[in-house]
């Protein structure tokens, strides 16, 4: 049975941290032990067996110091940088099949290493039988010289290959590199070769010994890796422009105002306004909420927030057109229950579907009249003379979930000192146990002796922050306060 140490044989499953560590030590010890074996070896140059021994040695030292600084990367996990070295410009090799001549591979160390020696006194050429199988060449054509080897070497390793061969012959320097060959049934390898001259008696070469291993499924996966790890990056930097993006859309189509808005200027029935976006526990969650106030050509006031599903660009782009869209229909004069008609009606045929969740109201301060409709949404909570309400909800499914369904509107009679709280259902919904929000609900009409104390409608907003915006949300929210009467013709109890 193959070890499970080879660093080229990949796991069944992802080890668990204590599990990586046992074998970081364990690799340590191994490598140890080889390393003590390779020193205390004493190995005659004319003894071929020797020679292959040793160099089995050095490649198992290799072999574990790539896989103890593998584990050690799994270990730490993944780096947020690209690797080092830059991109891999290496290319892709072909997966190594057996062919019907050549045996299966056991994925053992000994079926992926052959040695060779090159006699420069007699041109005798010696391979094992490894060698002829790792090369795809059939023993019957036998061994290639030194001069034939490049013929199967890429062109842009074949420099290499010369230089470590020439630096062997001349220089005496050992042997270690990678090069890459086309066998004879075009598939690409990719091996590494180590190995030393052997002298004379005079000092001069008399041949060189090498052994070739077969790292083509070591360094493919070690490539699967760096792409990998290089894919997570920019999928991360994608992740980033892309909440970049959404948070920038959703800042541009949000009401542009911050503190206390109002309108129609002074007078009782006159609206004290503020609002506020709170985002979800994850920054990258950026969704489609939105809240607004816009003052109509005739005098009425426009009041709304919603949700759309979904997240990103995606959602904070189809919550501006849904928003552009509910601006407009509002100064045409189209009243809330009709107006959710069409919005469902363009949210059911946009390019992009989704669910909505909406509440509009119009306030007209003339009569003190709040006309509103909701889509799915949580009713607006009205606080007056010390108690806090949800209003009564007129009937209405979610944006989006049917093509045509009507929207039922209600009226109620607003009074100087009211305070309105119109909210999306992220902000209550994760603040209690009920998973509908009631135990949120509840927390936000307790905000009523509070309500009563504040100066104005961004003190009332500041309350809600200060109650919610510690919660753990899953979804980001929007919370809206209509404080009716201008706070100027108030006086601070």
């Amino acid at each position: 049975m193959p070890s499970h140490l080879f660093a080229d044989r990949t796991a069944g499953q992802p080890p668990e941290r204590g599990t990586v560590d046992a074998l970081i030590s364990q690799t340590r010890r191994l490598r140890g032990d080889v390393d003590a074996v390779r020193r205390d070896a004493v190995v005659d140059e004319d003894d071929p067996q020797g020679r292959w021994q040793r160099a089995l040695c050095d490649l198992a030292v290799h072999q574990l110091d790539d896989l103890g600084a593998q584990l050690g990367q799994l270990k730490e996990g993944l780096p947020e940088g690209p690797p080092a070295g830059g991109q891999n410009t290496r290319p892709a090799e072909e997966p190594h099949r057996a062919s019907p001549d050549e045996p299966p591979r056991t994925g053992s160390l000994l079926s992926r290493v052959g040695s060779a020696q090159w006699n420069l006194l007699t041109d005798e050429v010696t391979w094992s039988d490894e060698l002829f199988q790792i090369f795809g060449r059939s023993p019957g054509c036998g061994p290639m010289s030194l001069d034939e080897l490049p013929s199967v070497v890429f062109a842009e390793d074949q420099a290499l290959l010369t230089a470590m061969v020439t630096g062997c012959l001349i220089d005496g320097k050992p042997i270690d590199g990678e090069f890459r060959i086309v066998r004879t049934d075009g598939r690409v390898r990719t091996l590494h070769m180590m190995g030393e001259p052997v002298l004379d008696s005079d000092g001069c070469t008399a041949s060189m010994w090498a052994v070739l291993r077969d790292v083509s499924e070591l360094r493919r996966s070690e490539r699967a890796v760096r792409e990998t790890r290089e894919s997570l990056r920019r999928r991360h930097d994608i992740e980033q422009t892309e909440h970049r993006m959404a948070v920038e859309l959703q800042e541009a189509v949000l009401p542009p105002w911050r503190g206390s808005l109002r309108f129609p200027h002074g007078g009782p029935a006159a609206l004290d306004l503020a609002g506020h976006y709170l985002p979800s526990e994850s920054s990258a969650m950026i969704g489609g909420n939105w809240y607004d106030a816009l003052e109509l050509p005739d005098g009425d006031a426009l009041l709304t927030v919603g949700d759309l599903t979904g997240h990103g660009v995606s959602a904070t782009s189809s919550m501006a057109m849904l928003l552009g869209a509910l601006r407009g229909m509002a100064v045409a004069g189209i009243s809330p229950g009709p107006l959710m008609e069409h919005l469902n009606r363009l949210l059911e045929a946009s390019a992009q579907p989704a669910l909505g969740s909406a509440v509009c109201c119009r306030y007209s301060p003339a009569t003190g009249t709040l006309s509103w409709a909701q889509a799915g949404h949580p009713a607006p909570l009205l606080f007056r003379g010390g108690t806090g309400r949800a209003l009564a909800r007129p009937e209405g499914l979610m944006l989006g979930a049917t093509p045509r369904t009507s929207y039922e509107q209600a009226e109620v009679r607003l009074l100087p000192g009211d305070v309105l709280v119109l909210h999306t259902d992220g902000l209550t919904r994760d603040a209690g146990a009920d998973p509908f929000g009631a135990g949120g609900t509840d927390r936000l009409l307790g905000l009523e002796p509070r309500f009563a104390r504040a100066r104005d409608a961004q003190e009332c907003v500041r309350s809600v922050v200060e109650e919610f915006g510690a919660c753990p949300r899953e979804d980001d929210a929007c919370v809206m306060v209509a404080r009716i009467g201008d706070p100027s013709e108030r006086t601070t109890p």
